[in-house]
């Protein structure tokens, strides 16, 4: 769905949505002003154009004992290896993402451990006995201090704030 196909009721709906994915729907359409069908029509409509990708709960690893999160920068010896790499990834559950990305590194991947034994055998066992991986770089996150939704602005009758 393009940009423009968004209108200020949809990116209120969103605005709202993204700070309280479990809001019920009477209380969106309360705060816009609309009925509740409206509102998950457009809910619907966002869905099914891919504007909204998702929805679930958080959870938070240190509840299950995964004290650790590491972001893991990998180095193919080729680019075009990349999905073959991440065919292998795909089996790691403790990797919770993996993008591809242009830089020092061919991938970055974040991934929670137990402990720094567990993350040892993640990168020493698995990761780095991937064929095509030359090189991994390890980067623990001491804390996550921002987590939050990509902001939704509703336009005003100022073309600079979109």
């Amino acid at each position: 769905m393009a940009i423009d196909k968004i209108d200020n009721l949809d990116k209120k709906i969103l605005g709202i949505l993204s700070q309280n994915a479990r809001i019920p729907f009477k209380d969106v359409a309360a705060e816009c002003n609309v009925s509740r069908a409206a509102i998950h029509q457009r809910v619907q409509h966002l869905i099914e154009n891919g504007v909204i990708t998702g929805s679930g709960f958080d959870i938070n690893p240190k509840s299950l004992g995964y004290s650790t999160c590491t972001y893991v920068g990998i180095t193919l010896e080729r680019g075009s290896m990349y999905k073959t790499v991440c065919e292998r990834l795909i089996h790691i559950p403790e990797i919770v993402e993996c993008h591809f990305t242009t830089g020092p590194y061919t991938m970055l991947v974040k991934l929670y451990a137990r402990d720094n034994e567990q993350l040892m055998h993640l990168l020493n066992s698995q990761l780095q006995s991937i064929p095509g991986v030359v090189a991994t770089e390890t980067l623990i996150s001491l804390e996550q201090s921002i987590k939050r939704e990509i902001p939704v602005k509703i336009a005003d009758n100022n073309p600079s704030t979109i």
